[in-house]
């Protein structure tokens, strides 16, 4: 942990604060190890929950394994119905269940072991229940009556996430690995056995690789609610072959070094019937390090050469679709365009202004000194970014920018966060705040306040939807104020707004 800053000569790069002049949005949520999904204001109604069923019937937590978002199942909820880290749910996908769950417009549940999944019965978890459905590298193979199940669910316009491991990866020595049951559920279902998503699970073993994102400034998975995927992990895994003949609808979006294609695809996407499929290659990348005790995990989740969280949760997001039909108080954007009265016809991009900080204080407002390239806080990518306060003296830190949400766009903040203080205890002496503020200054919500409590080793990327705020200029604003004694410092890095 860094010592306190001595000084505010921290390299400043000409940045002087106009504070509290320019209109403000502000976002924030977690998505990783020290993850607090999205808070904050309430957003315009989509047209429903997004209800997600994540499977533990099939030897998910066998070995070292511990793929659940909770040990409170069917309901996380029962473990602490408002968490605001990863640990306040215990699984290694704690990541990605907290993540939606404070995103808000999510209900989550778990098909508890011992149970059978199920379409068109009495259950309170029957798939149609549920918009979408998640197999995470499943270790038993479905029964005949449960692939039926699934495919029947996904043709009715269910979402579908598989998620593979590497060959040889049979966690509970059954003689079936995850390779094993998905191509099984893919070529032997009673619904249709004739490669109907259009992919197959390679049988492979790739030890260690950093997928990139093929280039597609339109793709709603690429490019979703929750921001922008460059790359993925791969730390034992497998691939995909693509088979565009049986299925034309289906989509490699990453891929494994030197492979494009049909070949060596590590994330793809398809549809059949009236519903979608995602598929990944590994688990690594959705384990966010944590879970039940004796177990031994990775955090890929926060892993920097990856945009691991981002990818899960726009792939959930596309997979839900629309929702059911109960609209959520605070519900996520959708990637089906606007969802504050636009029409849908707006054109994804980003709109922040040197959003890792790399041109220094361009276009943004801060105090004197935070944004800098100083090494005793490293950056989240790059060289630079915003440190706020970290002195152990009274002080005030912020960094604003100003920018226009186009009408009719569903819009999304996202940043990465890293808190270290030398306090100790359960006491907030020191605050970070993230607000949107319209063009006199006025804070319209605080969206989400972290703490000297909430520090943690390691980037929590931080997303809230701003859609909201389409049609209205405002500011995305953090302000850190720290107490007089000991330091705590709030570092800010690869913000962006994404539109779409």
């Amino acid at each position: 942990m860094p010592g306190p800053r001595t000084s505010r000569s921290r390299i400043a790069l000409g940045a002087t604060a106009a504070l509290g002049v320019i209109a403000l949005a502000a976002a924030g949520v977690a998505t990783g190890s020290a993850q607090a999904a999205p808070t904050g204001s309430a957003a315009p109604a989509l047209a429903g929950t997004h209800r997600v069923l994540f499977d533990n019937t099939k030897a998910e937590t066998a070995g070292n394994a511990d793929w659940i978002i909770s040990t409170s199942q069917p309901d996380p909820l029962g473990q602490d119905s408002t968490p605001n880290s990863e640990t306040d749910w215990t699984g290694a996908l704690s990541s990605w269940g907290v993540a939606l769950q404070r995103a808000g417009g999510y209900s989550l549940n778990t098909l508890p072991p011992g149970r059978t999944i199920t379409y068109g019965g009495s259950s309170a978890q029957d798939l149609s229940n549920f918009d979408t459905f998640v197999l995470t590298e499943p270790n038993v193979k479905l029964s005949a009556a449960e692939k039926t199940a699934v495919m029947t669910f996904v043709k009715n316009g269910g979402g579908l996430f598989l998620i593979s491991d590497h060959n040889n990866s049979d966690r509970n020595n059954d003689g079936c690995d995850s390779p094993c049951v998905i191509n099984d559920l893919l070529t032997s279902n009673g619904v249709d056995n004739t490669d109907p998503f259009g992919f197959s699970v390679d049988l492979l073993d790739i030890s260690t690789d950093n997928p990139r994102a093929v280039s597609s400034g339109s793709d709603p998975v690429l490019h979703g609610p929750f921001g922008t995927v460059t790359g993925s992990i791969l730390r034992d895994g497998t691939t995909f072959t693509l088979k565009p003949a049986d299925n034309p609808n289906v989509k490699g979006l990453l891929y494994h070094a030197g492979s494009s294609g049909n070949s060596g695809a590590f994330f793809a996407t398809s549809t059949f019937g009236s519903g979608r499929v995602a598929i990944w290659g590994d688990s690594s990348p959705v384990d966010d390090g944590t879970g039940q005790s004796g177990n031994t995990l990775y955090d890929g989740w926060n892993d920097p050469a990856g945009t691991d969280a981002t990818l899960a949760l726009n792939a959930t997001a596309w997979l839900a679709g629309s929702g059911s039909s109960t609209p959520p108080t605070t519900p996520p954007t959708t990637s089906t365009g606007g969802t504050t009265g636009g029409g849908g016809n707006c054109t994804a991009r980003q709109l922040l202004a040197n959003p890792g900080f790399e041109s220094g204080s361009s276009s943004w407002s801060a105090t004197s000194g935070v944004i800098n390239n100083n090494s005793s806080e490293p950056a989240h990518s790059g060289s630079y970014k915003a440190w706020l306060d970290g002195y152990g003296t009274a002080t005030t830190d912020t960094v604003s920018q100003s920018v226009a949400v186009p009408a009719g766009c569903a819009a999304r903040l996202t940043f990465w966060l890293h808190i270290d203080t030398a306090e100790t205890g359960s006491t907030a002496y020191d605050t970070l705040k993230a607000q949107v503020l319209n063009s006199s200054g006025t804070v319209l919500s605080t969206l989400a306040t972290y703490s000297n409590v909430n520090a943690a080793s390691g980037f929590t990327q931080r997303s809230f939807d701003l859609s909201a705020y389409a049609g209205q200029t405002v500011t995305v604003k953090f302000t850190g104020v720290e107490g007089s004694k000991l330091q705590t410092s709030f570092v800010i890095d690869d913000a962006a707004l994404n539109v779409s």
